[in-house]
């Protein structure tokens, strides 16, 4: 299974940006290249999440799996955020145990997506 971090590249984290600075989404996607994805995680940068109103955004997807919309993230959130990736990549259906996620999973998820599977009802 393939597992995705897509990162909002264009989050101002509800911030002004000075000209010709990067913003907090391209910071943070900076940071999570830097260090480097877990195996099985592909870091893709996105437009927009549109979670604007909730700072920086990250998702989870994977194929036949749970995806999840993570919120408030921070370039100092880059290790916490790839453990979480890694997890995610681990598990079998995208659902890692309640008491194993990072703490700003458990804190700062803004949805969790059915596999497109279960939408066949």
């Amino acid at each position: 299974m393939a597992t995705v971090l897509h990162v909002c590249m264009t989050c101002r984290a509800g911030q002004p940006v000075p000209e010709g600075e990067a913003c907090p989404g391209a910071r943070l996607f900076a940071a999570l290249s830097v260090a480097g994805a877990p195996e099985g995680v592909t870091i893709r940068p996105v437009e927009c999440l549109s979670a604007c109103d909730h700072g920086c955004a990250v998702a989870l997807t994977r194929p036949d799996g749970w995806s999840y919309v993570y919120s408030r993230m921070t370039e100092a959130d880059a290790p916490e955020i790839l453990r979480g990736a890694g997890l995610y990549a681990q598990s079998n259906d995208g659902i890692v145990p309640w008491r194993e996620r990072p703490v700003i999973f458990r804190k700062q998820s803004l949805a969790r997506i059915p596999p497109m599977e279960a939408l066949n009802v």
